[in-house]
């Protein structure tokens, strides 16, 4: 079976052939995608069924990503893939049975971190495993010692929740009851945690379902073949479009705000890009050597190796075709180098929750270097996702929300950063539920959520502006939060300024103002009080004087950047 994106494909392959392997790519996709539906229709946290923050893909018997759905951020693409091996190597595949289901959320042999569960089912043909579905999500609570999964000042992973090696789920179609048992106990919202975890398992039935209609219709060793042409195709297009980069080594970094626990510490992320054939040794390729990264954390801002890598392989898809599907032959052209013991790849049991923090430092380090590489397509930095909890005291009825916020993304040249949504791979505004389901459901009212003028960075392109959010607490609230780029803001790049960092405080009854640490869990709400919580705008690129005057003037009129800032750095208005 052709593939239209293989290197092998040209005009020898007949019209029929060609259409026949579209047809498979977007089945394949599509199957993958249903599945992620399900999970979402299914799910009973609300981050999930209002957020639609689900993963699911395809993978074969060797562990290598077929197919991603479509409509997933990438923060999952390499988790599913790097945990698969973990669960194979625990368990055969000629140990495994038709109705078996397998769930795991090791951060150290490629999970994320104790709520984020990841669940794979084989799909047998001709009495063989040939291929995995799986699904992932990050579900309402799994122990730790906070609310939801938010555990900032965590110093280990025993701190962050539940511990789960490879473990069967389903045993051939039947529920293996003390692990449902033990899922349930180590939850403060156990009929939530389980329902989502029910709505995991239906996604990986209706992926494999779909996987043997393919195979029915196909036949198993055309489908097979059809796949490695899938592959092998994304594997061209991307070597094609690393050919592109200028060959050389290119360095870059960035500095965090720090670990919530070590207050004098700024660990930093380094990175060398090799780009070039006499570099890499491979055509079409690219390495990240992130070995001069510093030791890892005491506190939770450690990344899994999986995490890592795909944060890593995002950053370079940043620089390439957007339109090149996420399969396996995105991973093959990237070698990924990670020192252990380093921020992107821990020793355990260091704590790993807030793996978001290095994770988008390694994208901005791979975005730093790169931009040399093609400085057409420059980027200054961005913020990043604000994660939070809201729930009720131990000793009321429960209550639980996770929910995010987000900033400004930095400029990229031509083109200012977007206001209010997610940098790199974590979902964008999409994942923020819906703030009418919350307040009906919940003791909480939003009593605001806009953009914050002036915080995008000036420059020849502006940054993207940040979102003041506020939450008013209408009974006792326990609450977590990980902020990050309150510190140290988004930097500008080439001339541009650093955007305006975050900041995070508590409006008491009487008026008053309680200052909030960035990174913090078991904090309380009074019954009245209003949480405030402001995101980063992301830096600008380009000198601030090169500014059209007119889109200056035009932001000024939308209320994104003040008459003041427009005088100050863009030289725009009345001086009088």
């Amino acid at each position: 079976m052709a593939d239209s994106d293989s290197p092998d494909s040209g005009g020898a392959d007949s019209a029929d052939d060609l259409l026949e392997a579209e047809i498979l790519r977007h089945a394949l996709r599509i199957a993958a995608e249903e599945a992620s539906i399900v999970v979402v229709q299914s799910a009973h946290s609300a981050m999930i069924a209002e957020g639609a923050d689900a993963c699911a893909g395809i993978l074969d018997r060797d562990g290598r990503l077929v197919t991603l759905s479509t409509a997933t951020n990438l923060m999952h693409a390499a988790s599913l893939r790097c945990s698969l091996p973990a669960v194979l190597e625990d368990h055969p595949t000629d140990a495994m049975r038709p109705g078996d289901v397998f769930v795991m959320n090791d951060c150290f042999r490629g999970g994320i971190h104790a709520n984020d569960l990841l669940v794979f089912r084989p799909v047998f043909r001709e009495g063989q495993v040939e291929w995995f579905t799986g699904t992932l999500i990050h579900v309402a609570d799994l122990g730790g010692s906070s609310s939801g999964g938010i555990v900032p000042n965590a110093t280990d992973v025993f701190a962050e929740g539940l511990q789960l090696p490879p473990v069967r789920l389903y045993d051939a179609g039947e529920p293996v009851e003390d692990l449902h048992r033990l899922l349930a106990l180590n939850s403060r919202t156990p009929d939530r945690v389980m329902g989502d975890v029910g709505a995991l398992v239906a996604g990986v039935h209706v992926a494999a379902k779909r996987m043997e209609e393919l195979a029915d219709r196909f036949g198993t060793d055309r489908l097979k073949a059809g796949i490695e042409s899938y592959i092998a195709g994304a594997e061209q297009r991307v070597r094609d479009e690393l050919g592109q980069l200028d060959a050389g080594t290119y360095l870059g970094e960035y500095i965090i705000d720090g670990d919530g626990i070590e207050h004098d510490r700024e660990p930093v992320v380094r990175v060398r890009v090799e780009v070039g054939d006499e570099l890499t040794g491979k055509k079409g390729s690219i390495r990240l050597d992130f070995s001069e990264t510093d030791d890892q954390a005491l506190g939770a801002i450690n990344a899994g190796f999986s995490q890592a890598l795909t944060g890593a392989l995002y950053a370079v898809r940043c620089f390439v075709d957007s339109s090149i599907p996420m399969n396996e032959g995105c991973f093959t052209p990237v070698d990924v180098i990670f020192r252990k013991g380093s921020l992107l790849d821990p020793y355990a049991p260091a704590a790993c929750g807030g793996r978001v923090v290095a994770v988008t430092a390694a994208c901005e380090a791979v975005v730093a270097a790169l931009s040399q590489a093609r400085p057409d397509l420059a980027t200054a930095a961005s913020s990043v996702i604000h994660p939070y909890t809201l729930a009720a005291p131990s000793r009321l009825e429960p209550w639980l929300l996770l929910s995010y916020e987000y900033g400004g993304l930095g400029a990229r040249r031509g083109s200012d950063g977007p206001s209010a949504t997610g940098s790199f791979f974590l979902g964008g505004r999409n994942t923020v539920p819906q703030i009418e389901p919350l307040e009906a459901t919940l003791p909480i009212v939003f009593e605001r959520q806009s953009l914050v003028p002036d915080s995008g960075g000036a420059g020849k392109w502006r940054g993207g502006l940040g979102v003041e959010t506020r939450i008013r607490a209408l009974s006792e609230t326990e609450f977590a939060m990980r902020n990050e780029r309150v510190k140290r803001p988004p930097c500008g790049r080439e001339g541009g300024h650093d955007g305006l960092a975050g900041d995070q405080y508590a409006i008491e009854v009487d008026g008053g103002i309680r200052p909030l640490p960035p990174k913090a869990a078991n904090l309380r709400l009074a019954a009245g009080e209003t949480l405030v919580l402001t995101t980063s705008g992301g830096g600008g690129l380009g000198d601030p004087s090169e500014r059209d005057p007119e889109r200056v003037a035009e932001d000024v009129a939308e209320g994104l950047v003040s008459e003041r800032a427009a005088l100050e750095h863009y030289a725009v208005g009345d001086p009088s």
